[in-house]
């Protein structure tokens, strides 16, 4: 059986699911909340989001690695295009400032939701803004890559 169509789904729609939400939350998400709600209400909303969201993205930096690297071991690292390369360092930085920003700023946000020390949320919330706009940026260049990359190979 020919596992490879479902192994580049899992990897592809776990990419969708993270960048995009990525995309929605900084460009339209956070805009609309900095007009409508005054910073504890939009401490909250941050912190019931976060909260979803990052249960969706937990499992993407699972699904994203475990499927590229099994497709990447059928190929060879040697015989993979530099493409997969780049995306497989691209995606390993990007995971590693999400684990920052879920064990760092976020629980620091967390903690001072529950606190109500709202300049100390509202800096963890700043810090997880620079990190999160860090990540789509990176997002977008590694679908740059896998979608551009062939035509510089």
């Amino acid at each position: 059986m020919n596992l490879q169509p479902f192994l580049l789904f899992l990897h592809l729609a776990s990419v969708v699911l993270w960048v995009g939400g990525m995309f929605f939350a900084y460009v339209c998400l956070r805009p609309t909340a900095v007009q409508l709600f005054e910073p504890p209400q939009r401490l909250r909303l941050w912190r019931g989001v976060f909260q979803r969201f990052f249960v969706w993205v937990w499992g993407a930096v699972v699904l994203i690695p475990a499927s590229g690297l099994i497709m990447l071991g059928k190929t060879g690292f040697a015989g993979a295009p530099l493409s997969w390369h780049l995306m497989l360092m691209i995606g390993l930085v990007m995971i590693g400032i999400f684990i920052y920003v879920a064990t760092g700023p976020y629980a620091v946000l967390e903690r001072a939701v529950d606190a109500e020390d709202w300049k100390a949320g509202g800096a963890a919330l700043n810090r997880i803004r620079q990190f999160v706009g860090t990540n789509l940026l990176l997002g977008f260049l590694t679908i740059a890559i896998a979608t551009l990359g062939r035509l510089f190979a």
